[in-house]
């Protein structure tokens, strides 16, 4: 408990830091080096909280700076991804701020960035197959599925022997880099217990393209957990853990154990789920005891890390990036800001996400 109180702790002390340094920056820029230049930020989708969250972060952060923002959501599709960033392009926007779709699919428009002289910053997604990513600003994409495949460890007891579980596996969409990365971190952690046979996965369905969601998709990992554990888990075996690496996937799953019975000290209990994001429906269903916990990414922190970043690139500065080894786009290393991630779970959700201001008491009601 000491040491979640210290790292609940150090994050409220970091947020505090953050939104200081917001308000003096916003203070003291008005009419400032920001002035007249416009920045185009590129998000997914509006159909996660989460990327509705960054954007209107970096929004606020960047226009406190002086800058206007050229913010667009594509629906998840990405030809209108392509669309948006060449008609900011076109209109002449000087740093573009993108989280992808799919990672692999904006070579071409990039080229065009790069021929206009525009710096391109890859956020919390890389941007795979180009050399014209400039950098990267993300959290600790591997840490977070080794802190998510820690927890399903503590929990379980598996480093004191116990054993033996069973457990599925839940992951992202094969087409986000970062999915790749969340899931070896955490079956770096969980794969030895799996071949020690202290983790049993009954539906054979390990490997990552076996597990993975198209789309992050809520209704496709309810599809596949319903599919699961008819085939699996009717006989009344029972299932202990279940690692997801989102939360969207994390509710898929969860909508899917409610409609087989599953219930918080019931009969059949829900098993361990991990997410990310701390999504409010996903803090609501820990709270209620259906989740066990979430990847907390405070995306202020975030919003203020690639602000410094465009800051640095616009004056000409020496960009802020702590990682020059880790995220290969196939092309290039690409220098990155690695954010640190933490878990928010009963024993710490309200100093995490209500003390730091992140939520109110009544949005998790």
């Amino acid at each position: 408990m000491s040491k979640a109180k210290a790292i609940v702790s150090g994050i409220l002390s970091c947020a505090l830091v953050f939104t200081l340094a917001a308000c003096s920056s916003a203070a003291g820029t008005s009419g400032g080096a920001g002035s007249g230049k416009v920045i185009g930020v590129a998000m997914p989708t509006q159909s996660l909280q989460r990327w509705n969250q960054d954007g209107a972060n970096m929004k606020q952060q960047l226009e406190a700076k002086g800058y206007s923002v050229d913010l667009q959501y594509a629906n998840n599709d990405v030809n209108t991804q392509v669309s948006q960033l060449e008609n900011m392009i076109t209109k002449g926007d000087k740093v573009l701020v993108i989280a992808s779709i799919d990672g692999s699919s904006l070579t071409d428009v990039l080229n065009k960035a790069a021929s206009a002289g525009i710096k391109v910053i890859a956020y919390d997604r890389l941007i795979m197959n180009s050399p014209n990513v400039d950098y990267y600003a993300t959290f600790d994409n591997y840490k977070v599925g080794t802190i998510q495949g820690q927890y399903i460890e503590a929990q379980l007891g598996l480093k004191d022997g116990k054993g033996p579980f069973n457990m599925e596996i839940f992951t992202g969409d094969p087409g986000d880099n970062n999915a790749t990365f969340f899931y070896n971190g955490a079956m770096d952690v969980l794969k030895p217990y799996i071949e020690s046979g202290k983790l049993v996965v009954p539906s054979g369905q390990i490997d990552f393209q076996q597990v993975a969601t198209l789309n992050w998709d809520s209704a496709n990992a309810q599809s596949r957990m319903d599919n699961i554990l008819t085939a699996n888990y009717a006989g009344g075996t029972k299932l202990d853990a279940v690692l997801c690496s989102n939360d969207s996937t994390a509710l898929g799953a969860e909508t899917a154990l409610k409609n087989a019975g599953f219930a918080p000290n019931g009969s059949k209990p829900f098993p361990i789920i991990t997410g990310q994001d701390c999504d409010i429906a996903n803090v609501k269903a820990l709270i209620a005891g259906e989740q066990s916990m979430s990847i907390f990414k405070d995306t202020r922190t975030l919003a203020s890390q690639v602000v410094a970043m465009v800051d640095a690139i616009l004056k000409g500065t020496e960009v802020p990036v702590n990682d020059t080894k880790t995220y290969n786009n196939t092309v290039k290393v690409v220098p990155s800001y690695l954010c640190d991630p933490v878990y928010a779970d009963l024993s710490n959700y309200k100093q995490l996400l209500i003390d730091s201001g992140y939520y109110t008491e009544d949005q998790l009601k």
